[in-house]
């Protein structure tokens, strides 16, 4: 099955306890490797996200981000910085006897100056069961959000799958006259052979059944059908893995590799008009579909 490893995707869950945000981007990656950003009070919680990450990812960069915002009954702390308010009435009283100010220190004086007081949410109390339910809606969450981001690798793979059929089906054809053209070109070889035997016109003269199969033999060594037997092989091959259930990104590039050997073969062995011309054809359409295979799960 082809699934593109690029991706977006969030989720939002709210409940009486919190809401929770997730982010999910993925981009190519030989492996899967998972990049998870929490809240530190929920460190405990990585490897459970991991699990659910990896029942669903099997390849690709994958950064997940997790946001909470708790809705505790708790009230704000508000925290007055004494030694800062004290410093900073010693330098007005310094200032009132010179004349530069007049007039109290006020609260709204206090509340304009950000080092004078402090801010904060509260810390909840702990509760085990609280905790445990936050877990589980975070789970449920992210499952979500990888649910989302796996349609959306699933239909840009289709795109990639209707592109790389395409390109499969040309190199199809190509090898097709590649072997056509190769088949030509060996049987020029054996009649260029056969005459240039005549010409030179061997003297005392020999086995003509020996002659004849030595120009077998050399037409034989630019014989390419062993070669096209496993590229087509190998095609009939891709057509079972895009077809199949699982991730099929490594195994298609390992193919790639093997028809750019046996096309490599054929640049040695093969000769004839246009098979150069033919060979560089069908270079190009694998090095189009090596780039995007790169982006296959």
């Amino acid at each position: 099955m082809i699934k593109s490893m690029t991706g977006f995707a969030s989720s939002t869950h709210e409940d009486e306890q919190a809401t929770i945000g997730i982010t999910i981007r993925a981009v190519n990656h030989r492996f899967l490797d998972l990049q998870l950003r929490l809240p530190q009070f929920l460190s405990d919680l990585e490897s459970r996200v991991r699990g659910v990450l990896q029942k669903r990812l099997s390849r690709g960069r994958v950064e997940l981000a997790v946001s909470v915002h708790l809705r505790g009954t708790t009230g704000p702390s508000v925290e007055l910085n004494a030694e800062f308010v004290k410093a900073l009435s010693g330098a007005l009283d310094d200032a009132r006897t010179q004349g530069v100010v007049s007039g109290a220190l006020t609260p709204g004086d206090l509340l304009r100056l950000p080092q004078a007081v402090t801010i904060r949410e509260r810390a909840a109390e702990a509760d085990p069961t609280h905790d445990a339910q936050l877990a589980v809606s975070i789970e449920e969450a992210v499952d979500r959000a990888v649910v989302e981001l796996e349609d959306m690798r699933i239909r840009e793979g289709e795109h990639l799958r209707v592109d790389l059929e395409g390109r499969r089906q040309s190199l199809a054809t190509l090898i097709d006259a590649l072997e056509d053209a190769a088949q030509a070109g060996r049987s020029e070889l054996e009649t260029r052979l056969h005459e240039r035997v005549r010409e030179i016109g061997l003297q005392p003269p020999v086995d003509e059944a020996m002659i004849a199969q030595e120009v077998v033999r050399t037409a034989a060594r630019s014989d390419i059908s062993e070669e096209v037997t496993r590229f087509r092989a190998h095609l009939a091959h891709w057509e079972t893995l895009v077809d199949g259930d699982q991730p099929c990104g490594r195994k298609l590039d390992f193919l790639l590799q093997e028809m750019n050997r046996e096309v490599n073969t054929f640049g040695a062995k093969a000769d004839g008009l246009g098979v150069s011309e033919l060979l560089i054809d069908a270079k190009a359409e694998l090095e189009k579909m090596r780039e995007q295979v790169q982006n296959v799960e």
